[in-house]
């Protein structure tokens, strides 16, 4: 889960969770041309099976430590050996971030490292199971089609989207995390000055070794 760069002037909770879906998938590589309408279709597939999958346990080491806001990150997970991140220093601004915006009701104390490690949870979980191949189905992409045969294609960030849903369910968040994201992205740009007044893009996916 990674911060980006984004101004804070706009009112970034007027974008729905969808809308932030969209923009993410729009600002990963490989979806600069794709129609909307398409990017929109995935996001809501990709959104629906994160908040329809059942709660996994993280199986992973889990790592505390500082340093998040140097590489714009809340956590990551690295698979060799199978660790989740979490950056206390990225998280607990959000909680600050939470309070300025008055976003207490959507986002309780605590709930933003929960979502964070719920997050992480399901980057492990796809990494490792048959999860992934099902939510390749659910998206609808192929691709290869040879008459009857279709072979399922990977839609880079769809399982980025598919994890912050899944917190935001388990969590019982009131709006995605994807928000919460944005929102660290403006305050990065606010703190190094260079805010442009466009909408942002949300944070995107943090690196992980495969």
């Amino acid at each position: 889960m990674t911060v980006k760069d984004a101004p804070a002037r706009v009112d970034l909770a007027a974008t729905d969770d969808i809308g932030w879906a969209v923009r993410l998938l729009a600002a990963t590589p490989t979806h600069e041309h794709r129609d909307p309408e398409l990017l929109r279709r995935w996001a809501r597939a990709a959104d629906a099976f994160g908040a329809a999958l059942a709660p996994v346990a993280c199986e992973a080491r889990i790592v505390e430590r500082d340093g998040g806001l140097e590489l714009g990150l809340l956590a990551r997970y690295t698979s060799r050996p199978p660790t989740v991140e979490l950056y206390t220093d990225t998280i607990d601004l959000a909680e600050r971030t939470v309070d300025a915006r008055g976003w207490r009701d959507w986002y309780p104390p605590g709930s933003v490292r929960a979502a964070a490690l719920a997050h992480e949870a399901v980057h492990v979980h796809l990494h490792h199971g048959p999860a992934k191949a099902a939510l390749k189905r659910a998206l609808g992409h192929s691709a290869l089609r040879l008459g009857r045969l279709r072979v399922p294609g990977h839609v880079a960030g769809a399982e980025e989207v598919a994890a912050h849903a899944y917190a935001r369910t388990v969590c019982g968040l009131g709006r995605s995390p994807l928000l919460l994201t944005a929102a660290l992205a403006a305050e990065a740009e606010a703190r190094t000055g260079s805010a442009n007044g466009s909408n942002p893009p949300p944070a995107r996916d943090a690196r992980r070794e495969n």
